[in-house]
């Protein structure tokens, strides 16, 4: 597991209560005994054509929710990016230097905030992923113009490079056909938890006039280039998961979840990529 957020035990598993919803989507592969399961569509198919749209299925208990496509996703990641970037010029271009400061503080706390709440909740909720996106979106504005005052063009140049980066990861995972094991994802996971304590004591840290010195000098490059990477190994992650959710027939709101995956990890390539072209320009 990588992505608290993807990866949470109720994300797209059998585990996650979905009430109303038939069972079938839970299990990846085809029932032990090679039978088809009583009431249950055939492997691949979605559930929900078993009873139409908001009416009550023959043998449940509620109404069956359809089930989550590439569409989905990829309409929900536009919006909760839109949200996030629309947010993110208003503050690049309007908020005042005298509350750069507190306003990255502020959102960064909140937006770590948002972040815990979301991963917590069995069910997705979208006013909350929408919420996180306008505020993870006035930090990245406050974080681009602390740099584009110092370095201008900056910005523009770590826009592309992340859009790129992550155009050649899902190119990479989609024409080599990875297939990501539980070995990496431990991998990935205990470099990750670990690489975020060590930025949230430096940033804590920060906020009482000490540093770690783990982003300044040759080992806030390497620093950076690590962070870089761990975020396109946990990009290549979470489009597994995404696809495991769809081949699972997880419920259409899980698209809410997978968009929201793919922006909190979008974000952090966006800041590593900043730093790596900060250090290079100084």
């Amino acid at each position: 597991m990588a992505n608290p957020i993807l990866s949470q035990r109720d994300a797209f598993t059998a585990r996650a209560p979905q009430s109303g919803y038939q069972q079938g989507y839970a299990q990846p592969g085809f029932p032990a005994s090679g039978q088809q399961q009583y009431g249950q569509a055939p492997y691949g198919q979605p559930q929900y054509g078993q009873a139409p749209h908001g009416q009550p299925s023959a043998f449940g208990t509620g109404p069956v929710e359809p089930s989550m496509t590439l569409d989905d996703v990829i309409g929900k990641t536009g919006i909760t990016m839109l949200t996030l970037m629309a947010s993110a010029v208003a503050s690049f271009l309007f908020l005042p230097a005298g509350l750069l400061m507190p306003a990255l503080v502020l959102s960064a706390l909140v937006g770590f905030v948002t972040v815990l709440l979301v991963s917590a909740r069995k069910k997705i909720n979208p006013g909350l992923v929408l919420f996180y996106s306008v505020v993870e979106g006035v930090f990245i504005g406050a974080f681009s113009q602390f740099f584009e005052y110092r370095y201008p063009g900056i910005v523009s140049q770590a826009v592309l490079g992340t859009f790129a980066a992550a155009g050649a990861t899902l190119a990479a995972y989609k024409y080599f056909n990875v297939r990501v094991g539980n070995k990496f994802r431990r991998m990935v996971f205990i470099t990750t938890a670990a690489f975020a304590g060590v930025m949230l004591v430096n940033f804590v840290l920060a906020l009482l006039g000490f540093t770690m010195g783990v982003r300044t000098g040759a080992l806030g490059l390497v620093v950076a280039l690590l962070g870089a990477g761990l975020a396109v190994f946990n990009l290549v992650i979470d489009f597994d998961d995404i696809e495991r959710g769809i081949a699972m027939n997880a419920p259409a709101s899980e698209s809410w979840r997978a968009a929201f995956g793919l922006t909190v990890t979008m974000v952090w390539l966006y800041t590593e990529v900043l730093r790596i072209l900060e250090y290079f320009r100084r």
